[in-house]
């Protein structure tokens, strides 16, 4: 069974879904994967662009092949969004299923269509999303007429998918993303490797694309509250790729309260997370919560907004390795970063933690706790779900 994938996102740098399209592609190829006696996966990976395909090859991993003529992407918009001509398989060759793995599904001409939709940020909170975002509001509907099966990488978001395009149930199929290996021997840095960077010894840590869905505004308002009253507050570091919107309001804040480190590899990112006093995850809208699953096998604290998809995968450790606050609640985010400033782990339980008024016993080792739920995401349980659903697909 030939399954070609869109690796169109493993071109430059790697944010969100270019690291899901990464870990996907190396797992769906890994030769110690469990494969069924009958109908191998073949896979092969194309690009929708002119200038970056020559970087496709390169960016595969063994056993992936790339598919994909040299095409300008804004073209090949303008052509399926008239409609259902330039069928993908004339891009890439024979294919049994095609997967969009971000948001599109081109046209097909005899392949089954697989699509993964990553959230709903252009329908829950379209206030935060650019305009490119914002064309999903018709890409992603007319993806789903083509697609036989669904894909989403949360239950939160698959039930959000069901209810607002009122579709089969039987269709879509949450799999969760994974944490890579090397988080678990992520270590804090030296202090050569900070000096370098500019970062000092004690530091809150964002990581993210600066952009409004992430809710800075929020958290530099909490960091405000407390820069007022507390001496000494750490400062935050905001790592991730240039964003977009409203620049940041640090107004009210001590110079170097907010430090940009910009965009790190995988190995100074891990470096930068295990040395947080914690990772500040705030955001308005997730469709599933990877950074905070990350910290926690690097044994960094977490506090994290408490919406559905973050909830869904850090909930077995709050109250011990993660705090969830209400992501408007400035107030409570201030008390909680004061907490696990002065306490570290031992100050994230609160009332989510408590019952009838009496807290709940958490694990002894909460950094253990978390490392060890973090060891449930796999990449590999990732790439064996949806082998399974390119087999529903092709069989429907």
């Amino acid at each position: 069974m030939r399954v070609v994938l869109d690796g169109t996102p493993l071109l430059g740098r790697r944010t969100g879904v270019g690291r899901y399209v990464e870990n996907l592609l190396a797992g769906l190829a890994d030769p110690a994967r469990d494969e069924p006696a009958t109908r191998p996966l073949e896979l092969a990976a194309t690009a929708f662009t002119w200038r970056g395909l020559d970087g496709l090859a390169e960016a595969l991993p063994p056993g992936v092949a790339p598919a994909a003529r040299r095409v300008p992407a804004r073209l090949l918009q303008e052509i399926w969004a008239g409609g259902e001509r330039l069928p993908i398989e004339l891009l890439t060759g024979r294919a049994d299923v095609v997967h969009g793995t971000n948001f599109v599904l081109p046209p097909l001409r005899a392949a089954r269509g697989v699509l993964t939709i990553h959230d709903l940020s252009y329908l829950r909170t379209p206030d935060t999303v650019s305009a490119a975002s914002a064309r999903y509001t018709t890409l992603v509907p007319r993806g789903l007429r083509r697609a036989a099966e669904v894909i989403t990488p949360s239950q939160a978001v698959a039930e959000e998918v069901i209810a607002a395009y009122r579709i089969d149930r039987d269709r879509v199929t949450a799999t969760p993303l994974g944490v890579d290996d090397a988080w678990f021997d992520a270590v804090p840095p030296k202090p050569g490797w900070l000096e370098e960077r500019g970062l000092p010894e004690r530091y809150l840590l964002f990581v993210g694309t600066a952009e409004p869905r992430k809710n800075l505004r929020v958290l530099l308002s909490a960091l405000r509250g407390l820069h007022g009253t507390y001496p000494d507050i750490p400062p935050l570091v905001l790592v991730g790729p240039p964003g977009w919107g409203a620049a940041l309001d640090t107004a009210g804040l001590p110079a170097r309260a907010v430090i940009s480190a910009g965009y790190l590899d995988e190995a100074d990112l891990r470096t930068a997370v295990a040395g947080a006093i914690a990772l500040c995850f705030p955001s308005r809208y997730e469709g599933f919560g990877l950074p905070p699953l990350e910290a926690l096998a690097a044994g960094t604290p977490v506090i994290a907004a408490d919406i559905p998809a973050v909830r869904e995968v850090t909930g077995p450790v709050v109250g011990a390795a993660v705090r969830l606050i209400p992501p408007a609640d400035v107030d409570r985010l201030a008390d909680a970063l004061l907490d696990v400033i002065d306490g570290g782990h031992g100050g994230l339980a609160d009332g989510s933690a408590r019952a009838g008024g009496a807290a709940v016993a958490g694990p002894a080792d909460p950094r253990r706790a978390g490392r060890e739920h973090a060891r449930t995401f796999t990449w590999r349980r990732t790439a064996a779900l949806t082998a399974e659903v390119y087999r529903r697909a092709a069989g429907s």
